[in-house]
């Protein structure tokens, strides 16, 4: 298809135009909750946060949220870390240190640092704010964002924002319609014909259908946006509570519908139709989701030239193909393939090969994501498997065929997913004393 003279302008511009700080904007304070330890993502977060997971061949979870910000119009952003938070820091401070703070923009690391007299770590996603609060309150801000550092999507926030505002809300909840056989694994609202919640339960048992839609359930998205007097008046009587967990979606949100106008944003297309949001939560959920980036027509589009994806990018070269034989020929079908790689005679269909990846001759990856500095070996066939970083796949090796023979040395899904990590091949760089776990 040929482009247009517009789309070729915008190809031929050398800088990118992400929407402009407005007043609104300019009052709020995003804050990216991203101590989170992902335990069901398994090895994938042995060693690192599960915003820091990489994910789409160049990208890390966080990334997506933090782009989201930028592209808004949101510059003040806080980033809450806790658990086994040094990749993810390390990747904070190499890909989001472009913001100038003598303008006011910034990307502000807040480690749990016990910073109230308890001298605890964070113990939910309210407590975390509580225990932050002066350094939120020292910007100033009349609208505070509070964001999920381990979803990935596109949204534009200053819509979400002006409709808070306009709706006279004190604190509003992004939401998108999912099936109703997966809505208990999140926060399921009811709301009336103006949107407004009239009821909210975190992961039920029983979720409650949209009227009208029996199969599909409302959902929290873990997008929130409070009215700073509100906010600040919910974190001060929940840390008083001995019986909260300090969480937002347990505590905060359900505890304050009934007196506070809570209401609820749907996260729709242009069409009107559910947006793309996903919860890379499992390792399942998380292979699905590369998939899908790998479609002819993806959902999430990451080659829009108006809302791209801001990360670190390490300085490899172009991804190279080569050998032209019919039985050893480099090629790459329906996937995405990072730079550096080197596909030596090897092929791939409906994989995502992120950096400096390299696969030998007569190997064939198939449904696959395959993490940064892999080394597969020749006549190797790999089959709906996550590889994890660094590992060195000897010649020879067939994962993925035989689900029997991989669980006795890998993790298995019960969809059929291998995940594979260093630990699992015995190849820990860098063991620790008194410890078999895995090595970012």
């Amino acid at each position: 298809m040929t482009i247009s003279k517009d789309q070729q302008t915008k190809l031929y511009r050398h800088y990118t135009e992400p929407k402009m700080v407005t007043e609104l904007t300019r009052k709020t304070v995003a804050l990216v909750l991203a101590g989170g330890q992902g335990s069901r993502l398994k090895d994938l977060t042995a060693w690192r946060a599960k915003p820091a997971v990489p994910i789409g061949g160049k990208y890390r979870i966080i990334d997506f949220a933090l782009s989201n910000c930028v592209n808004s119009g949101i510059r003040r952003i806080g980033v809450l870390t806790q658990y086994k938070s040094h990749s993810l820091i390390r990747h904070l401070q190499r890909a989001w240190s472009f913001m100038r703070t003598e303008i006011g923009e910034f990307v502000e690391i807040l480690p749990a640092q016990q910073r109230t007299h308890k001298k605890e770590w964070y113990q939910g996603t309210a407590d975390a704010l509580y225990q932050n609060i002066d350094i939120v309150q020292r910007h100033h801000p009349e609208y505070v964002i509070v964001l999920g550092g381990d979803h990935v999507y596109t949204m534009d926030y200053s819509e979400m924002l002006l409709y808070h505002v306009q709706t006279g809300a004190e604190f509003t909840v992004g939401s998108v319609e999912v099936p109703l056989a997966e809505a208990s694994a999140f926060g399921v609202m009811s709301v009336d014909a103006d949107m407004r919640i009239t009821r909210f339960t975190e992961k039920p048992a029983n979720p409650e259908p949209v009227p009208g839609k029996p199969g599909m359930a409302l959902v929290s998205m873990g997008i929130y946006i409070f009215s700073k007097d509100f906010l600040y008046k919910a974190l001060v009587d929940d840390a008083g509570k001995m019986q909260s967990s300090h969480d937002f979606g347990k505590d905060i949100i359900p505890e304050n519908i009934a007196d506070a106008r809570a209401m609820a944003f749907p996260f729709r297309t242009d069409k009107g139709e559910p947006g793309y949001w996903r919860d890379v939560g499992t390792v399942y959920s998380y292979w699905q989701t590369n998939m899908e980036l790998c479609a002819i027509d993806p959902e999430l589009n990451l080659y829009n030239h108006d809302w791209p994806i801001w990360t670190y990018q390490p300085q490899y070269p172009p991804a190279k193909f080569i050998f032209d034989d019919d039985d050893r020929r480099g090629e790459a079908i329906d996937s995405l393939i990072a730079g550096g790689c080197i596909l030596s005679g090897a092929r791939v269909k409906r994989s995502v090969l992120f950096f400096a990846t390299t696969v030998e001759s007569c190997s064939l990856i198939k449904d696959s994501v395959i993490l940064p500095k892999v080394n597969i070996g020749r006549n190797c066939r790999i089959t709906r498997a996550i590889i994890d970083k660094s590992c060195v796949i000897p010649d020879g090796t067939v994962i993925g065929e035989d689900l029997v023979e991989d669980a006795k040395r890998f993790h298995v899904t019960q969809e059929g997913i291998v995940l594979v990590t260093m630990a699992m091949l015995g190849q820990i760089l860098y063991p620790r004393l008194h410890s078999s776990h895995d090595y970012n």
